[in-house]
């Protein structure tokens, strides 16, 4: 990870760009997120067939790249460590979400988000705040 930051580091810094603002990089963020929902507008395809279409996962690749480098343009602007704090919020989602639990309820090709026990989860820690 560490050398991905330096290299989009020099990339921005090549460009004049190393001093955009937070907001644009959120903002760019949401757009290519949305450019990637695009591609599943109107279906619902299971897993299986996203990976046995080459052309679909080739754009999605193309828009998750867009979604990825603009992220870690803000943590690399921010002095943010990537690794870290992902490291860190996994940890954090792995307990309040524990493995047995979901996959306990988990409904086949659900995800989730449609269970139960997710919700109930959600809905205590929301009440509880951060």
């Amino acid at each position: 990870m560490e050398k991905l930051e330096k290299r989009i580091k020099r990339f921005l810094q090549e460009r004049g760009w190393n001093h955009l603002r937070p907001s644009d990089l959120a903002k760019s963020i949401m757009i290519e997120g949305a450019e990637l929902l695009e591609l599943f507008q109107w279906e619902n395809l299971e897993l299986e067939k996203v990976r046995r279409s080459k052309e679909l996962v080739d754009e999605v690749k193309k828009e998750l790249a867009d979604v990825l480098i603009y992220a870690i343009q803000m943590a690399v602007l921010l002095d943010i460590d990537t690794a870290g704090t992902v490291n860190r919020k996994l940890d954090y989602v792995e307990k309040k979400y524990p493995a047995e639990l979901m996959r306990k309820n988990a409904k086949k090709g659900s995800g989730s988000g449609r269970d139960a026990e997710y919700w109930r989860i959600k809905k205590k820690k929301k009440k509880k705040g951060p």
